[in-house]
């Protein structure tokens, strides 16, 4: 007669090649936000590591120190300032001086633009916003991203005529059909300019749209050396002034996006899509319910030999006994007519009672005696029986009283 050896069972703890292969993914995707973060951080920092766009001393592609090294060489003094209190004193010591201005943050309110505006007969302003655009010029809007290929001066405006053309695809501005003293120049789709200029009361206002003029990346392109340089170097002394957030009126700590760097935003949403997606493609869904049969069905007499077995393996006769104790108090307490959940003093009491034995008698037999042997257990568990079986013939003599719910306990277990 052969055997069949028993299957080795598998282990359910997965392997470190199994948590590896499961955790691939996030792996992945981790690496892939991290380079997205890198390649976006190195790319803001090319393109302004030196300093912000249009700064006189900022020689990255977005910086304007190629023009102010130019300006200079021309015997242009330039006066670089950060704040509108610091343009205000040097155009106070220079009043014929040219102030450039380009707010590419939008640190300066309606009031300080309208004070600027008045602070030296020459402005030039680069890339204006909607607000600088309402307290400068009110009559000149937005006039979107021209395709024109050749972006000639075609106006009377001294610089711009110098200049002869600029560079295409750029920024343009557009005049209000009711907007009077003003002079568009490089024309580019529906009315719009690049640049627009008015002359008025001895001031004289240029709104430049394109910043390319006086980046560093194209400033030698086409004319627009020419027309920036003409533009800047009309007088002695250019202030060259781009707000900071020393402009902007102390209300409390800056916001949290003020703070930020641009790059921040576009990752983090990035992260959002790709964890949702994530959760959606590789997310565990539950199935229906399934019945399943036990395999095995114990019967109850079974289960009360074992217990009884390991009772008496361990020796662990005080646990046998209580045992047989709380089911014998419970039957007994029904047979007296108490309820099941009746403390202990009181049964006690009761059982005296019916058998005519003492209390103390009826309390060592169902609480105070401990077995120290097996002989011990077996007679302290016939005690208990006789007990029991006095206290129900006491309880119903003539076979009309009380009956317990369930037969006495035999007290009977294997050693």
């Amino acid at each position: 007669m052969s055997t069949t050896a028993p299957a080795t069972p598998r282990s359910s703890t997965p392997t470190i090649r199994a948590a590896l292969r499961r955790s691939a993914f996030w792996v992945v995707a981790g690496i892939g936000a991290l380079l997205v973060a890198i390649i976006a951080f190195l790319g803001t920092n090319a393109a302004g590591s030196a300093g912000p766009p249009l700064a006189a001393d900022n020689p990255a592609q977005a910086g304007s120190m190629a023009l102010v090294e130019v300006l200079r060489q021309q015997g242009v003094t330039v006066l670089p300032v950060d704040t509108l209190a610091a343009a205000g004193d040097a155009t106070a010591a220079h009043p014929d001086a040219t102030v450039f201005f380009a707010d590419a943050e939008g640190y300066l309110e309606s009031d300080q633009l309208t004070e600027l505006g008045g602070l030296a007969p020459r402005l030039v302003v680069a890339d204006p916003d909607f607000t600088a655009l309402q307290a400068l010029a009110p009559d000149v809007g937005f006039g979107g991203v021209s395709t024109a290929d050749d972006r000639s001066a075609e106006c009377d405006v001294p610089a711009a005529e110098q200049a002869g053309t600029i560079s295409p695809d750029g920024k343009t501005l557009g005049l209000g059909a009711d907007a009077s003293g003003y002079t568009g120049c490089f024309p580019g789709d529906d009315g719009s300019f690049t640049v627009v200029e008015r002359v008025a009361d001895g001031r004289t206002l240029t709104l430049v749209a394109d910043t390319a003029v006086f980046a560093n990346d194209e400033i030698d392109d086409y004319g627009n050396a020419a027309l920036a340089l003409n533009l800047l170097g009309a007088d002695e002394t250019l202030v060259w002034y781009l707000p900071t957030l020393a402009d902007v009126p102390v209300t409390g700590p800056p916001s949290l996006g003020a703070l930020t760097p641009g790059w921040v935003t576009p990752v983090l949403v990035l992260l959002v899509f790709t964890t949702i997606a994530a959760m959606v493609w590789r997310g565990r869904r539950f199935g229906p319910l399934v019945a399943e049969n036990l395999p095995v069905v114990v019967r109850a007499s079974e289960t009360m030999e074992g217990r009884a077995r390991l009772y008496a393996t361990s020796n662990a006769r005080l646990r046998a006994i209580d045992a047989i104790r709380v089911g014998a108090v419970m039957r007994m307490a029904v047979a007296a007519g108490l309820p099941r959940t009746a403390g202990l003093d009181r049964v006690i009491g009761s059982v005296a009672a019916l058998t005519g034995r003492p209390p103390a008698q009826v309390h060592a037999v169902l609480v105070g005696e401990v077995p120290q042997s097996d002989a011990a257990l077996m007679a302290l568990s016939a005690a208990i029986d006789e007990l029991e079986a006095a206290t129900v013939l006491a309880a119903r003599p003539d076979g009309r009283g009380p009956s317990p719910t369930a037969p006495p306990s035999t007290g009977r277990m294997e050693p």
